[in-house]
């Protein structure tokens, strides 16, 4: 049988799940990929005390790795930026194949590196950059090639999805994320995480590969959750929905949307009912319907299973001395379309309102006449008198979908009211019927 050789860049958290795996199903591993595939060397900033390399070349500059001419596959899991471009660059520059987990990578670098590596005719794989464990890239470059792909959708973060499922008991935000931390579900700034900025470079990639686009991260939209309460969590549930953190692609006829934002989402849809640091996508494509992958979109093992699937890929066609792979973003690069990316103002969705008012006649009516003069139709109407606090009473209304430049006017002309206190709060819906 024939030898791959693959070198480890980075024995974190996922670097030392991939060692494990393939060190642990390595004859299986090499039955499904018609090859062996062995670790002909490793690098990281650390060497970890709890895993035992074996007589397995070790160094602290990853360099050491994409310079090696016995590696076939450079496995890039170093994470962020800069240093990791110069390293898969440079992989690249050499010949050799590359394999990373990186999605802020990929969806800050990629059309870079796509074209790098198609001039020297080598692979990059990256199906552990979204979702972790869960093989969404797979499933719509392949197995969803015949459909045009209308909406991506998901719960794409898991830090984010188990403070908003805590934050269901009534527990503040602070508190939650506190213990996030404290169980390693959050770093410790955990700005990437709770703003949506993990989950934009995730869907970035998934609008790629789904509608043909050039990566294009910097016209994402995110919002984080840092400012989302209990108080909300609690009547969103009142009127059938649940908080989730998503990020949300959907093709439009003027462009596409890109966007990352706590939404209100139907209680009875699956997507809801994914909670703690589980991830899941929906994809829906004319062909086929609506389809939803869930499933651990983190952890060492369970990224490690995308990392090592990309790996079998690329090592059979090393071996098979045969280059023939499914294009990057499951287009051909000609075909890419650079669609219009739409501004905020321009997105379609249902809203979520709070407003503060005064306990005074008529302020409902004021209201309902301001909704109705900016076009919006009203689905719902909570105002909850038993809940007066400084002498204003929280107002809340669900809408029928609208453009977000209605709501924003409406919300403008709401502040200016004297009977309003406060900013209104404004929580997007989507029902993805």
């Amino acid at each position: 049988m024939k030898e791959v050789k693959v070198g480890i860049c980075g024995l974190g958290t996922v670097g030392g799940g991939t060692y494990n795996v393939l060190m642990r199903n390595g004859e299986m591993i090499a039955g499904r990929a018609g090859c062996r595939i062995q670790i002909a060397r490793i690098a990281s900033r650390r060497q970890r005390d709890d895993i035992d390399l074996g007589d397995i070349p070790f160094s602290l500059d990853v360099f050491d790795v994409v310079n090696d001419p016995e590696v076939d596959i450079v496995i890039e899991l170093i994470g962020g930026y800069d240093v990791a471009r110069e390293l898969v660059l440079t992989a690249i520059n050499n010949g050799k194949h590359v394999v990373t987990a990186n999605k802020a990578l990929i969806a800050v670098h990629g059309n870079e590196i796509f074209e790098a590596a198609a001039e020297k005719g080598v692979i990059v794989a990256f199906e552990a950059g979204v979702a972790g464990g869960i093989p969404v890239i797979k499933a719509i470059r392949e197995g969803m090639s015949a459909n045009r792909i209308d909406c991506v959708a998901g719960i794409i973060n898991g830090t984010g999805n188990y403070i908003l499922t805590e934050m269901r008991a009534g527990r503040e935000f602070a508190e939650v994320l506190k213990e996030a931390q404290e169980l390693g579900y959050a770093e410790a700034d955990p700005t990437f995480d709770v703003e949506g900025i993990d989950a934009a470079h995730k869907l970035t990639i998934l609008a790629s590969t789904s509608f043909g686009v050039p990566l294009q991260f910097e016209r994402a939209y995110t919002e984080g959750i840092s400012e989302i309460t209990p108080y909300d969590i609690a009547h969103a549930e009142l009127l059938g929905y649940r908080i989730k953190h998503l990020g949300i692609a959907r093709r439009r006829e003027s462009g596409i949307e890109l966007r990352v934002h706590p939404t209100l989402v139907p209680r009875s849809h699956l997507i809801a009912q994914v909670d703690g640091v589980l991830n899941a996508v929906l994809v829906d494509g004319d062909a086929v319907g609506q389809t939803m992958y869930y499933g651990p979109g983190a952890g060492d093992e369970a990224t490690a299973s995308a990392v090592i699937a990309d790996i079998v890929d690329v090592a059979r066609s090393v071996a098979h001395q045969s280059l023939q792979r499914v294009p990057y973003l499951g287009f051909e690069p000609a075909s890419l379309e650079d669609l219009n990316v739409l501004p905020m103002d321009d997105i379609q969705s249902a809203y979520y309102l709070r407003i503060q008012a005064l306990d005074r006649p008529g302020v409902l009516a004021k209201v309902a006449s301001i909704m109705s003069e900016h076009g919006i139709n009203i689905e719902s109407i909570m105002q909850k008198e038993s809940e007066l606090e400084g002498g204003t009473i929280p107002v809340i209304i669900l809408t029928h979908t609208v453009q977000e430049r209605q709501i924003n006017r409406a919300i403008a002309d709401l502040e200016a009211l004297s009977d309003i206190q406060n900013k209104v709060v404004r929580i997007r819906a989507e029902n993805f019927n």
